[in-house]
């Protein structure tokens, strides 16, 4: 068996026999990794506290023909503190939730572990609203594997906005020519919420968007729950969790 050395996320953890444990994980360069831990639910293992959900380790594995085989571990980062605080380790778990279903095995994904780790970054410097950076998170990941969330021009015909409808279906903001008889033209500080939710990259913004906004980032986080399960064809069962003002 062929040996190799990556960076991972844990994903998920299950029982396996006795001592066991399968851990899932998202990596930069592989993807998602399916791998056993040997003895981990010992007491005294060498390396069972560093596999823990949301943890970021440093591993040794071997390749296996279903499975591959954890032989060392080194943390990079616990989160810790998410895991012990309500609010953000249910927030986490959407997260994990969200890409332990999208990630491929195999396939190399850096943009996907990158937003896995600055959303984890962000929750473990203890927010105080986690729930604005799970719908951050949410449109950020959906945009990585191919749906975005378009808000500047229609969804449909690509005419430069700002637009008043917005559709889950069709991916984002509709003019008034694409938009279906009936539809309702929405707040344009939803839209203005939603298009923030979505932009790549700074997330020191978001916990001011929740307090000015409270109603608009309600109505932005519904949609944002809506469009994900809608354009994944899943459905979030970690999202009700998260505890909104």
């Amino acid at each position: 068996m062929a040996s190799y050395r990556d960076q991972g996320i844990v994903l998920r953890t299950y029982k396996l026999a006795e001592t066991d444990r399968i851990v899932h994980l998202l990596s930069p360069s592989r993807g998602k990794i399916r791998a056993v831990a040997k003895g981990v639910r010992r007491p005294g293992s060498r390396f069972g506290g560093r596999l823990e959900a949301y943890s970021h380790v440093d591993l040794q594995l071997y390749e296996g023909r279903n499975l591959d085989m954890i032989t060392q571990v080194e943390l990079v980062a616990s989160h810790a503190a998410v895991r012990e605080d309500y609010a953000r380790s249910a927030a986490a778990s959407v997260m994990v939730e969200t890409v332990d279903a999208v990630a491929q095995e195999g396939e190399r994904d850096n943009a996907l572990f990158l937003l896995l780790r600055a959303g984890l970054q962000t929750l473990a410097a203890g927010p105080e609203e986690p729930a604005v950076f799970v719908d951050a998170f949410l449109l950020r990941l959906a945009s990585i594997v191919g749906f975005h969330a378009f808000t500047d021009a229609c969804a449909v015909c690509r005419r430069s906005g700002p637009h008043a409808f917005l559709s889950v279906k069709a991916g984002g903001t509709l003019c008034g020519d694409c938009a279906p008889p009936g539809t309702r033209a929405v707040d344009p500080r939803v839209i203005e919420v939603v298009a923030t939710l979505a932009a790549g990259g700074e997330w020191a913004v978001l916990p001011s968007l929740a307090r000015e906004s409270p109603d608009a980032h309600r109505t932005a986080a519904s949609y944002t729950r809506a469009f994900v399960e809608h354009h994944l064809d899943r459905r979030l069962r970690s999202y009700d969790a998260v505890p909104r003002p």
